[in-house]
């Protein structure tokens, strides 16, 4: 189609919603005006003039009612039972205007007169309004709402809030201690839960019980099983779940905690690496992050791998979409749902390109392009804008700085910084990690504390390296790949902040430097991008991902 067909096109597809959005203000007139109206909707004594076509657009109910053949077509006043008149009012409004005014006070009573009626179009907006109002206090109430009436995706919201916030749920919600023990089952034993350490679960239970101690501690057997117990501290699994009356005094428990000492024993003996992921008792929970490391440089070349890591299971899982170029150099970002790539360098070209991920959908899509080309580039995100800074051309250091706004598609140029660089990163808290002095690789690191305008030296890594990628995984500081002074190395390493020690994490498949990492939290296909759960994966063995590409573009 050429641009004049296209223009044409979007003319009169704009003049169409226009002349429609008159069609309804007109017809909304003769309503209030009491004209041309042929049907009458009486609701307890209430009386209200409208028009059959206008109700019948927006609700199969006024249609089956006005036109099945046990009504007479001449017939004009209706009463309906089963509703007040406010709501019948704001149903008649909305065939008229499309909009309803939808609030705190009038939400439920509202979706539940559109569910009557067959009104999607009222349905969906109560639907996003309470998806919107989802918090610690009200998740459950909602969640348990929707089994009454049909909304899959509010549902679904509800239920991955009530999992994504379990811990800060339990302390702030009354509604959690109002669980059945099925319902309360249903949640602990999922997979998704999102829980640091599995003491989190056990002291919900306890605080379940202790709302109904009577009638609710004989649940212990059933709610124990649920809880990952081998991977537990050993400590805490001895002193507060084996020693707990709870526990000690039923006799079905007694058979769980056997089988959860020999698990705790086979991975102490074994290391992690040996968990059985099919062993309730021994399975990792699913990630609420998922960190991504992107493309770099590897065995002489760049590279186009692409690996997440699942920090609950120690495990890297390879996601490489092989239709896609290899690049290294460049920076990476995550914002609204999307995995951004920006600039970088091919081993020919230095990139001012830019595309971004999707990865609900697992689709690649160009958007627009930097107006410098960038390798060596620093990239942040603040406000729902992405910057990138400085970086490297191809002929000279860059003290350019941009922006992106992703609802525009377009980069804007913002002031430049005072000093030309590259190689420069940063990530939020932990300050500088290893790096080049120009002479030597380092392993040393530092951290910044912003209110006493200091940096304090912190252990040292148990590699050197530079050209590596950082990112912050639950409260856990990981570094990833790079240059040792030697060769590319695949080796991770996590610092934590509360020990003030680094730890060894599982290494990547690919030796690799001058990655990029990203984090992307809270992805409801979690399970594509992290080590299955279904399934006991060896130590050497890691799981693949497909996904498509795309060679499409946004608008600019």
């Amino acid at each position: 189609m050429d641009d004049t067909s296209a223009s044409a096109g979007y003319s009169y597809r704009h003049m169409e919603r226009k002349m429609s959005a008159m069609a309804c203000t007109v017809f909304n007139e003769l309503r209030l005006e009491g004209k041309l109206c042929d049907v009458i909707i009486k609701v307890n004594g209430c009386e209200f003039n409208a028009h059959k076509n206008i109700l019948c657009s927006c609700s199969s109910y006024f249609r089956a009612l006005f036109t099945s053949s046990w009504n007479n077509s001449e017939k004009k006043i209706y009463n309906i039972p089963g509703i007040t008149p406010d709501m019948m009012k704001l149903i008649i409004e909305y065939a008229y205007t499309r909009t309803v005014p939808i609030t705190v006070d009038n939400v439920e009573r509202l979706l539940v007169a559109a569910d009557q009626f067959n009104v999607m179009g009222i349905v969906r907006a109560c639907s996003d309004f309470m998806k919107s109002q989802l918090c610690l206090e009200n998740c459950i109430g909602i969640c348990k709402f929707t089994e009454y009436y049909y909304c899959p995706e509010l549902r679904q919201a509800a239920y991955m809030f009530i999992l994504h916030n379990f811990e800060e749920m339990v302390k702030a919600s009354t509604e959690f201690l109002e669980l059945s023990v099925n319902e309360f089952k249903d949640i602990i034993e999922k997979d998704e839960l999102n829980v640091k350490q599995e003491d989190a679960v056990f002291e919900a239970i306890l605080k379940w019980i202790a709302h109904e101690p009577p009638n609710r501690k004989q649940h212990m057997a059933v709610l124990l099983p649920k809880v990952r117990l081998a991977l537990m501290h050993a400590e805490y699994f001895m002193n507060n779940v084996k020693m707990h009356d709870y526990v000690k005094d039923s006799e079905e428990c007694k058979p769980i905690v056997i089988d959860a000492l020999k698990a705790m024993y086979d991975l102490n003996m074994n290391g992690p690496s040996s968990s059985d992921f099919t062993n309730p008792l021994t399975r990792p929970r699913l990630p609420y992050a998922i960190l991504f490391a992107i493309g770099g440089w590897s065995g002489g070349s760049p590279t186009n791998a692409i690996e997440t890591y699942d920090a609950r299971a120690d495990r890297w899982v390879n996601v490489t979409c092989q239709q896609e170029s290899p690049r290294a150099y460049h920076g990476a970002a995550y914002l609204k749902g999307y995995v951004y790539i920006i600039g970088g360098f091919d081993s020919v070209d230095y990139f001012n390109s830019v595309k971004r991920f999707e990865p609900i959908k697992k689709t690649w899509h160009q958007v627009a392009p930097m107006h410098s080309r960038r390798c060596y580039v620093s990239v942040t995100v603040l406000d729902n804008f992405i910057y990138a800074m400085g970086g490297f051309d191809g002929y000279v250091r860059l003290n350019t700085a941009e922006r992106y706004e992703p609802e525009t598609n377009q980069w804007t140029l913002i002031a430049p910084m005072h000093e030309q660089r590259s190689d420069a990163s940063a990530t939020t808290l932990y300050g500088k990690v290893g790096g080049f002095d120009g002479a030597n690789r380092l392993r040393s690191a530092e951290a910044y504390n912003p209110i006493a305008n200091t940096w304090r030296t912190i252990p040292t890594m148990f590699n050197p390296r530079s050209n590596f990628g950082i990112e912050v995984v639950d409260d856990l500081l990981f570094v990833v790949g790079g240059f040792n002074g030697f060769t590319t190395t695949f080796n991770v390493e996590c610092y934590d902040e509360k020990t003030d020690e680094w730890y060894d994490a599982h290494d990547m498949s690919i030796y690799r430097s001058a990655l990029s990492c990203c984090v992307v939290p809270g992805l409801p296909n979690v399970g594509e991008y992290a080590a299955r759960r279904d399934n006991y994966v060896g130590s050497s063995q890691r799981d693949e991902v497909k996904y498509s590409s795309s060679t499409s573009t946004l608008p600019v």
